[in-house]
């Protein structure tokens, strides 16, 4: 079993998902913090992190902490992985030895690849990877628009669609959007996610904002969905999913649904919206045009492992 090198001090164990999750949370969100000034990280992507299939808490999890039982760091791997340092706690070879942790684990593991996505912002992350291997792979993007700024109506739908909020709870809804995203996104991911594990990342997760998350229908058919969260931390709206089905694309379906959630962002009190996307999927020009702007970027970086 991988064993951390670790500075002197600290002792490492695997995560209990039952009671370390709290203490993960406020590790994450404080680095968040320390990054951007707003933390983003809520405790249902943590859990959705721990539920991942092939994801072993046991084995593929490692929290760092000091003598006096401070948690100052932490580390996961399984087909992507991720590492946080406390900020007073860089620049002591934490993260190095959390980083030989990972590739030792995903070696015993048989992962022929290692990825993480590390924020342009974070340099001594990019220079510590770079320097273990690491190659950059694409591009992320955060964008945000100002709610303030939008029109006062919605615009019409297009032609032969009808829109309505996604019914919480509802398992009709929530197996058409599962079918609809998984098979929109089949042209750049890398596997399907069942729908247990896509549940817990959208319609299950406890942030999940079902009067956020408009869906289009064609004929009776569900031809376009977005999934909005909220994120009642940041004063923000965020959009966790825009799917519209390829038969159905090029009508300004996508950019529909995303005004319906900007609209019941902004009457919810909320001051911007926001989403990721990535250059795999080309959907950068559908956002800008939608009045989004860029806020920030992120690399995946990539190792090959012998």
């Amino acid at each position: 079993m991988a064993q951390a090198e670790l500075p002197a001090g600290c002792t490492a164990r695997p995560i209990d998902p039952d009671t370390d999750l709290p203490a993960v949370q406020h590790l994450v969100n404080t680095c968040e913090r320390a990054l951007d000034g707003t933390a983003a990280t809520d405790a249902g992507a943590l859990a959705a992190v721990l539920a991942r299939p092939g994801l072993d808490p046991a084995a593929d999890t490692l929290l760092v902490h000091t003598g006096d039982g401070r948690l100052v760091g932490w580390a996961w791997t399984d087909r992507r992985t991720d590492a946080d340092v406390h900020p007073e706690h860089r620049g002591r070879g934490l993260g190095t030895a959390l980083l030989r942790w990972i590739e030792q684990r995903a070696r015993e593991r048989g992962t022929a690849e290692l990825a993480q996505i590390v924020p342009d912002r974070d340099t001594a992350a990019t220079a510590l990877l770079t320097a273990h291997g690491f190659r950059t792979d694409v591009t992320s993007w955060l964008l945000a628009i100002d709610l303030a700024d939008l029109p006062a109506d919605l615009p019409p739908a297009p032609e032969g669609l009808t829109v309505r909020p996604f019914r919480a709870g509802d398992p009709a809804d929530e197996q058409a959007a599962h079918r609809l995203t998984e098979d929109a996104f089949d042209e750049w991911q890398q596997r399907r996610k069942d729908f247990d594990e896509w549940a817990a990342n959208t319609v299950r997760r406890p942030t999940f904002a079902a009067d956020r998350s408009p869906l289009a229908f064609a004929d009776g058919h569900l031809v376009g969905a977005a999934l909005a969260l909220d994120l009642p931390d940041t004063g923000e709206g965020y959009v966790e999913t825009v799917a519209v089905h390829a038969g159905h694309r090029h009508r300004g379906i996508a950019r529909h649904l995303l005004r319906h959630t900007f609209h019941a962002c902004r009457t919810a009190g909320l001051r911007s919206c926001t989403l990721w996307t990535h250059s795999a999927t080309g959907a950068l020009d559908l956002y800008l045009k939608a009045g989004m702007t860029v806020r920030h970027s992120s690399t995946v970086l990539k190792k090959t492992l012998a």
